[in-house]
């Protein structure tokens, strides 16, 4: 995948950002003082938006800055088995359709964390996996897979979290099992356009303390993001700040002091410290 063009984020205080790989101006540098978010920035789509060497800003280096959830969010929709391999590792069918499901907001935490595991009598054993995600930026239903780019803001980094013993013991406790407060890390930043070509010989990493649990390439995929996409706006309008996090290579087991980190090449790399709720 080549550089993005443009990295839309916010910081923990609420202040938006545009950026690229060289750092972070404020947004109302390049004109968008009334946005609060990327999402607001990216409505008139990329061509609208300077290039950052351009404006009458100096650029704070990404390490300089404090991130938070770069969007104001809407629905959150996880995709289980979307990797073959992964499937396999599982000993799962490979699902004929997207294995789809919902988190509420509640789970979401900006990047850093801290993610927060559950007492141990509720759950002994969380999971943690790097996933790309999609963020939607045009209400829309009934969207062709040709149509991504025109719906689609941008690619973001995300961390997902399961509390796999409570899903073993009953398939149906999956929503219980992805509910637990803070079990969804997004962020730091928007990654724009949403070219699918963007997507080519992209690694998907889920590292823990700085061990690459699993890897894999965004082709390996049983769902693409453009069908993803436009799977579920036949199911339900998508609206802006709908994300959609297209599955994982595979998890890691995260415990009270690790760090998990989400890498996606080109889009950007997601860490957060865990800590376990007492």
């Amino acid at each position: 995948m080549a550089d993005e063009t443009h990295r839309l984020a916010r910081t923990v205080e609420g202040r938006p950002l545009i950026g690229d790989a060289d750092g972070f101006v404020p947004l109302s540098a390049a004109g968008h003082g009334s946005t609060t978010d990327a999402l607001g920035a990216l409505a008139g789509g990329t061509g609208s938006l300077p290039a950052i060497g351009d404006l009458p800003a100096t650029r704070t280096p990404p390490e300089h800055l404090s991130f938070g959830v770069p969007f104001d969010p809407g629905k959150l929709w996880g995709i289980g088995l979307n990797y073959a391999d992964h499937a396999a590792d599982l000993d799962e069918v490979r699902p004929e359709e997207p294995a789809s499901f919902m988190k509420p907001a509640s789970t979401l935490t900006a990047p850093g964390g801290p993610i927060r595991l559950p007492p141990v009598e509720q759950s002994a054993r969380v999971t943690a996996e790097a996933e790309l995600g999609v963020v939607i930026g045009r209400t829309c239903s009934g969207v062709d897979e040709s149509s991504f780019a025109d719906v689609v803001a941008g690619f973001v980094p995300v961390i997902d979290m399961t509390a796999e013993d409570v899903l073993e013991r009953n398939p149906r406790f999956l929503t219980r099992a992805k509910s637990y407060d803070s079990f969804l890390v997004v962020g730091p930043w928007i990654s724009a356009p949403a070219d699918p070509d963007r997507l080519d010989d992209v690694v998907v990493r889920t590292v823990v303390n700085d061990e690459v649990v699993s890897e894999n390439t965004l082709d390996r995929m049983l769902f693409s993001p453009p069908e993803l996409v436009s799977f579920h706006s036949d199911v339900m309008t998508l609206r802006p700040g709908d994300l959609i996090s297209t599955g994982t290579p595979g998890a890691g087991v995260i415990e009270d002091g690790d760090t998990v980190r989400a890498e996606v090449d080109g889009v950007g790399v997601l860490e957060a410290d865990v800590v376990r709720t007492e």
